[in-house]
């Protein structure tokens, strides 16, 4: 099967301007996603899909395919991941070149490995899905969150619920690491989260979604720890 891996790179970022490139313990951070995805050895082609020469450069430095750019259209602020993704399908199919499957690898969840990308693609074998998306557990359960008035009024926030925190169901919510889909479904506009769609479960550690400075230090962090144990040195 060929398989085609899609790194949504747009250069248009408003909430941490330049983030897709922005240095990351010694690398820019779209690239930790070409090299996991690389280092799987799952694909046939690993692209980046940017709207800007810069980030184009950056990203065959590290190995991917950008043959084109993302057209404007699909670089809005109201363009969608997948709209991205149908784009480059279509790109290649015009060059004759078609895919069995494709995989969302978000530049924002650098921690994602290719043993993750690996195990994706066995479970959706094992499953026989259409799609496997990755998930974490939740932080807290939805019994622990409340709305606050527009008074800030906390007269029920504390309400009790009958039960302890640690006997509430596990709820879990999607991560941004791993989007998995067979290219049919995205191509005739399908629902990813039909009923042939899996959750492919990752720990919280390496479930960082970059959003925010924060979100960065924190990906930051976990990537030195990581090094510090394995007796590596980061720049």
């Amino acid at each position: 099967m060929n398989h085609l891996a899609v790194i949504p790179a747009r250069s248009g970022s408003k909430g941490l301007p330049g983030k897709n490139i922005r240095m990351l313990c010694g690398k820019p951070l779209l690239a930790y996603s070409v090299e996991a995805a690389l280092q799987s050895g799952m694909f046939g082609t690993v692209h980046v899909s940017t709207d800007s020469a810069e980030y184009a450069g950056v990203a065959r430095a590290f190995g991917a395919d950008v043959p084109f750019l993302r057209s404007a259209a699909n670089s809005s602020d109201t363009a969608s991941s997948w709209d991205a993704v149908r784009e480059v399908l279509e790109r290649y199919s015009e060059t004759g070149k078609e895919f069995d499957t494709v995989m969302l690898l978000q530049p924002t969840s650098p921690l994602r490995t290719a043993a993750d990308i690996t195990a994706a693609f066995a479970l959706m074998k094992e499953k026989r899905a259409d799609a496997v998306v990755s998930v974490c557990r939740a932080e807290v359960p939805p019994e622990c969150c409340h709305l606050l008035p527009k008074n800030g009024s906390m007269i029920d926030f504390a309400r009790e619920t009958g039960r302890r925190r640690q006997d509430m169901d596990v709820y879990y919510r999607l991560n941004g690491a791993i989007f998995l889909a067979k290219a049919a479904l995205l191509q005739r506009g399908g629902n990813l989260y039909g009923g042939s769609c899996y959750a492919y479960v990752m720990e919280k550690e390496r479930s960082v979604d970059i959003d925010d400075e924060l979100d960065f230090l924190l990906a930051e962090a976990v990537l030195k720890k990581a090094a510090d144990a394995a007796g590596k040195v980061l720049l």
